[in-house]
């Protein structure tokens, strides 16, 4: 499995959609000139299939049915954990405005997350990311330092420790475990996007951690047919997301 690890996002990204469908429009067109038929029947399920999988309501009700949702994190919980642990979520590169690579969206909401639960809490802060298996060449810094320049920033925090070193979350959670449990520190609350809680959760308690999950960035309940049942780019992101959880649960 490891040596697949690198192809992980190209093999994704071309199962997933719109590449998915398309590549089946594609092959429709191939083949229409020797199986009208078939290449007629391809055509109509990657156009269909683009439509629904763009749709607020899919992504929403796959995420129901092939996720486990959890309840947000209560305060009182905070008081058997032992520190903080902020998964990372992606980094932008290009940001001319601040002259430097700033956190992606998901991995900024994380860390104002965790850093209104450790201000609750007063527990240590931790920080993992470092770059992932489909960093392009131009990331110069890890995830983790440019979550550490925001914190320190934007709140005068500083983590207590970092991981910057890994490439994906099963490595987070052993990296943390490796220098965390030496510290003496088994009990956690762990940060991240609700969809991503399921299997980031599993993969610290197997590395040793007691979890608890402190979700956030759920995705939205449906609102109406307009918003819900046609398609947008919102709605195929969403879906995207959630499928792509999916598949990492099965292969992880």
């Amino acid at each position: 499995m490891s040596f697949l690890a690198p192809l992980k996002p190209l093999l994704t990204n071309l199962i997933m959609p719109p590449a998915g469908p398309l590549l089946l429009l594609i092959l429709a067109g191939t083949l229409a000139k020797w199986r009208r038929r078939l290449s007629w029947g391809l055509a109509s399920l990657a156009v269909v299939s683009l439509w629904i999988l763009s749709c607020n309501a899919t992504s929403y009700g796959l995420s129901q049915w092939l996720l486990k949702s959890y309840p947000a994190l209560k305060v009182e919980q905070l008081r058997e954990a032992q520190a903080i642990v902020v998964l990372g979520g992606g980094v932008n590169i290009h940001a001319p405005e601040y002259g430097q690579a700033v956190l992606g969206d998901a991995a900024h909401m994380r860390l104002l997350y965790g850093v209104n639960l450790a201000k609750q809490s007063h527990l240590p802060l931790i920080y993992a990311g470092g770059k992932g298996w489909g960093a392009p060449a131009a990331q110069l810094d890890s995830e983790a330092a440019v979550a550490a320049f925001v914190l320190q920033r934007d709140s005068g925090m500083r983590f207590a420790w970092v991981d910057d070193q890994s490439r994906d979350t099963r490595e987070n959670a052993q990296r943390s475990w490796e220098q965390l449990s030496a510290q003496g520190i088994h009990t956690i609350v762990l940060v991240t996007n609700d969809w991503h809680m399921q299997r980031s959760a599993r993969n610290f308690e197997q590395a040793g951690f007691k979890v608890l999950p402190a979700p956030m960035g759920y995705l939205q309940p449906l609102t109406g047919w307009d918003s819900d049942y046609l398609p947008s780019a919102g709605g195929m992101q969403n879906t995207r997301t959630v499928l792509r959880e999916w598949l990492g649960l099965l292969l992880t």
